[in-house]
């Protein structure tokens, strides 16, 4: 079985011997380490394992010990995770294609190691699509005076179904109570290279600042709009030839690549998130 550890601790010595040690105490192989510290004298220490160990039983032991000697003394925040667990994902997006398209080709490739159990859009439009990929698709349409009602609905259908929830171009805010009710985590794509260009129409925004390059960001939904944990951000050149729609064209290849690394990331738990900031190890 090969199992996952993620750390978070106050930074100081003897941290990294005392981990590995308790781990070869339980005849635990690590296969992959790395770490990362904001600051070696007074900062945050980030670790993430990957480690083989014999059955359930072991590993049961494991966390048993763990928690007493290592993470308690340490001060950890600390999570294990099954490798062979994969996510249950819930897609949710509204008429642009690209980004669900992209993911669910993806998974179905298994290039993506997550389960895609339902996607959910406030327009019917992309219904045959997806049922092409085998996979669920509920329309549950928003209405201006009736937000509320439209995110009670999705919420009794993924409820305790799934592990995370994607965005992929879902034009809706989400409310706060929807965001603490859901219980995951939420990634969004945004169609630009935040904190520029915040807010509704940025490829126009662009064009008229005559920028050099767009781009691509996708992040952690909080109440703050789009003000969440920054996951992945990608860039392309562009130039004065460049019209608004060669902006949208050339902006969606680089959404439909960045939500795909940022949902891969996560469900591969190389994501930490901490005061507002991640760690990713890749």
């Amino acid at each position: 079985m090969t199992w996952r550890l993620l750390i978070t601790c106050p930074d100081r010595s003897g941290i990294v011997m005392a981990v590995t040690s308790l781990l070869f105490e339980h005849a635990a192989n690590i296969v992959d380490a790395q770490q990362h510290t904001t600051d070696a004298g007074d900062g945050t220490f980030f670790m993430r394992l990957e480690y083989t160990i014999a059955g359930p039983e072991e590993q049961r032991a494991l966390e048993e010990s763990f928690a007493g000697t290592v993470a308690g003394p340490f001060g950890m925040e600390y999570r294990f995770a099954a490798a062979d667990a994969r996510k249950r994902v819930a897609i949710l997006v509204s008429r642009e294609d690209h980004c669900l398209l992209d993911l669910l080709w993806r998974w179905r490739r298994g290039e993506l190691p997550v389960d895609v159990v339902r996607v959910i859009s406030n327009h019917p439009d992309l219904g045959d699509d997806v049922e092409a990929f085998g996979v669920p698709f509920s329309h549950v349409p928003v209405a201006k005076d009736a937000r509320e009602e439209a995110e009670e609905r999705i919420l009794r259908l993924v409820h305790g179904e799934v592990d995370l929830v994607v965005l992929a171009r879902y034009m809706q805010i989400l409310t706060g109570a929807f965001i603490e009710e859901i219980g995951t985590p939420i990634i969004n794509i945004h169609h630009s290279f935040l904190p520029a260009f915040v807010g509704a129409d940025p490829y126009r925004r662009a064009f008229d600042r005559g920028v050099k390059i767009i781009g691509a960001t996708a992040h952690y939904v909080t109440e703050e709009l789009d003000g969440g944990p920054i996951i992945e951000q990608d860039v392309e050149r562009v130039s004065h030839r460049h019209e608004p729609n060669d902006l949208v064209l050339i902006g969606r290849d680089v959404e439909r690549v960045v939500l795909a690394r940022a949902v891969a990331w996560h469900a591969d738990d190389r994501v930490i998130v901490h005061e507002g900031k991640t760690v990713v190890f890749q």
